[in-house]
Formats: structure tokens, sequence, C-alpha cells
């Protein structure tokens, strides 16, 4: 069995397993790119480790209907390290026996077995784990839409610790996705790494126990994803959890360059000869390329964001001299991002110039109501591009459109 998420959603897949109470492995991949022709697990591994980028995909395995385990399609073990920092077991394994994981289908839960057999975990400690590990990817893939799956009949994972009915896991699951959507566009994803923004404001309002632990994880460096794995709590209660503090503006939330799959984000390199820093958000790639094509040659270091959900962390982490916004966008529309820079101390006076595929006076009065420098109709000139630029680039925005 095998199709696209447009075709057949994931909560369908895992039905169909249940009810046939199937044994093997679903792949799911959220690129396109992948190989159309059928992939066994060993040549899939192989393909996914020959990219550069880091893809999405995952593998769910099954005996008789049940899940037994699920792991990320990179197969890391850190993961289960964070796991094992919450239940404090230092002891790990060494050099030769990390080694040796790698040779087996599913080097993850071959690496929990290794920790049970020399009894650096119990078996209640490691039918945890593997909880744990199930039901944040199960989150992942009833989150998913587009992508793509196979379904290989096959052996299941031996040795099994356990098993999981799908039904009621699916059931809670998709209620924690439901709820996740509400936290948008404050909490985008679990890959978001929480630190402090307003510690003045935190002191003043929370008390000192709670400003204590905010300031121990809100460090920049852990993600919503492994906060909830150092606490042992699912994602949703976690983001839950800082969402107040998210909203106030107290806590900021960013994504490392290395969270986010490689194709999304072009890598930089701090210049300090650039005439500055310039910040594209377009979903469409052509514009993108065009206006990095237009202002690399007379000097400027031009970013482009694909993701407008993703695009608001970015920007914080890149500090532009100045942000091109598309209007027209899938999930959070150019009004709506450039509306949330300002209320930030930190881009409340960075140009920020609305790109737009018409002419109107009613976009033109809401661009500027929700705090927009100028404005710009595609298609667009080199010279005109240019001429705006160098108007904005190193001038107060506050005289605008």
């Amino acid at each position: 069995m095998q199709g696209n998420l447009n075709e057949i959603d994931i909560c369908s897949i895992l039905q169909l397993i249940s009810l046939g109470q199937r044994t093997g492995q679903l792949w799911v991949e959220a690129h396109h790119s992948y190989q159309s022709h059928k992939l066994s697990r060993e040549e899939t591994f192989k393909h996914r480790s020959a990219r550069e980028s880091k893809p999405l995909s995952w593998f769910v395995f099954f005996l008789n209907g049940q899940i037994v385990y699920c792991q990320a399609g990179e197969s890391s073990l850190a993961r289960i390290d964070d796991y094992l920092r919450h239940y404090r077991v230092e002891q790990r394994l060494n050099k030769m026996q990390l080694t040796t994981l790698e040779s087996t289908n599913s080097p993850e839960y071959a690496y929990i077995w290794a920790l049970l057999e020399q009894n650096i975990i119990s078996p209640k400690v490691a039918r945890n784990i593997i909880y744990g590990l199930v039901h944040e990817t199960l989150f992942d893939l009833l989150s998913l839409h587009q992508g793509s799956f196979i379904f290989d009949l096959g052996t299941a994972l031996v040795p099994q610790l356990t098993s999981l009915e799908i039904t009621p896991l699916v059931t809670k699951i998709t209620k924690e996705v439901q709820e996740w959507k509400q936290l948008y566009p404050h909490i985008q994803s679990p890959e978001q790494l929480p630190m402090l923004a307003d510690l003045a404001k935190l002191t003043d309002s929370l008390p000192v126990s709670t400003v204590n632990k905010l300031q121990h994880w809100a460090d920049g460096k852990t993600s919503i994803r492994q906060l909830a794995r150092y606490l042992n709590r699912d994602i949703l209660t976690v983001a839950k959890a800082i969402y107040p503090y998210v909203q106030q503006g107290w806590l900021q939330l960013v994504y490392s360059v290395s969270s986010v799959p490689g194709d999304q984000i072009p890598s930089w390199e701090k210049v300090d000869n650039h005439k500055g820093r310039i910040v594209c958000i377009e979903d469409a790639i052509a514009i993108c390329e065009t206006v990095e094509s237009i202002l690399k040659p007379q000097g400027y270091e031009a970013i482009s964001i694909t993701k407008p959900l993703e695009a608001l962390s970015l920007v914080f982490q890149l500090q532009p001299n100045l942000i091109l916004c598309d209007i027209a966008m899938p999930e959070l529309d150019g009004y709506e991002i450039c509306a949330m820079l300002r209320h930030s101390t930190a881009f409340r006076f960075v140009p920020i110039i609305m790109l737009t595929g018409k002419e109107g006076f009613i976009d033109r009065v809401r661009a500027r109501m929700v705090g927009a420098t100028d404005y710009l109709t595609k298609p667009f000139a080199d010279t005109e591009l240019l001429m705006l630029i160098e108007k904005y680039i190193n001038v107060d925005p506050s005289v605008g459109i």
C-alpha cells in the first residue's frame, strides 16, 4: 500500500492497518521529492542519509495492527537521551556498542534494548520512553496534510516490549492537534526555542519560583519538544504552559538554523561590508530569486523566507535592516506578519515594504494601518526595488505610505 496524503489521510491509514491487524512498517515523508518506486526500509535509510537537507520523515512499526514503535526517519539517538535526562540516567553505551546499533533496521529501538540488557534502565522506564516517542511521532503525523507514504507488510521488530492500540491513541492525539492549532500564530512549531524577552515584566508579574524555572529552561537552546521530553509531558501541555508568557511578549520563540529544513532557510554569512541585510518573506520562489538577483550585485545581503509561519521567529534571529513582505500568503498573510512585528520593540522602526500583485487604494490603506512603511506592486523593475530600498534602508520608517 502506498500513495499520497492528499488522497488518504494519516488517520485513515492507521485505522486500516488496525482493522486489518497488519504487521509491518509504515514510512511517511512530508516532502514531495521522494522516489516514487517502492523502497525497502534499508534503501530508504540510505536515500535519506544521502541528502544534504534534513528531510521530514517517520517510520511506524506494527504488530497485528498495534504500534510497537515509532522512529523519526533521521536515526538519531538524541531523542532517547532527552528522555534519559528526565530519568536522571547518567550511564550510556560506549562508542563500540553504539557503532553496532547502526547496522540494525531501527537503531533507536536497538538502543533502548541495549540499555535494558545492561540494566541501565528498567522495563518500566523503557515502556515510558517508547510511549513518549510514539506519542510525539503520531502528533507530527496527525498534523501532516501533504506528503507520501509506503506501507510494507513484513516481520515485526523483535523482541517486543510493548504494543499500543491505535484507536485510543489517535483519538487522544487528534484532539491535542486541534488544541495545538488554537495556539497559532504565537506558537507555531514544537521545534521552536523559548527564550526570555522581558525579564523585568516576568519578575514583576510572576512568583520567584516560576521566574527561576523559566530562566532555567527558556535559554534559547532548548526546543518545546525537548522540554516535553525533559519534563515527561506531552508537547501540548508544555506549549499551553508557556503560551500566556509568549502572548504577553515576555517569552520569545525562535528557530535554530539546524531545526528547520535546509530548503526553507538559505545560508547566510555575516559580512561586514554589506550595505544592509534585507529579508524577503514571500512564498513564491521566483519572486525571492528575482529579489536576490537584484539586491546581491548591489552589495546587499538578501535572505528569503518562503514559509510565512516560520518568518516571525526567523527575523528575530536575522535582525534585518529592512523587510520585504508579500501580502497574499497561505496560513498567515503579510498584514498579520507586519502587525505582529510592529508589536515588538525590536521591529517597531524597521522598514517593512509590502509586496502585492495588485494596486489598490484599500490595500494601501490597510498596509498603512498595520504599520507598513511602503508598498511595491508586482511585477516590479530593478530600479523600482532599488530606489525603494535606498530610500528606507537607513531612514526612520515613521514616514511611510
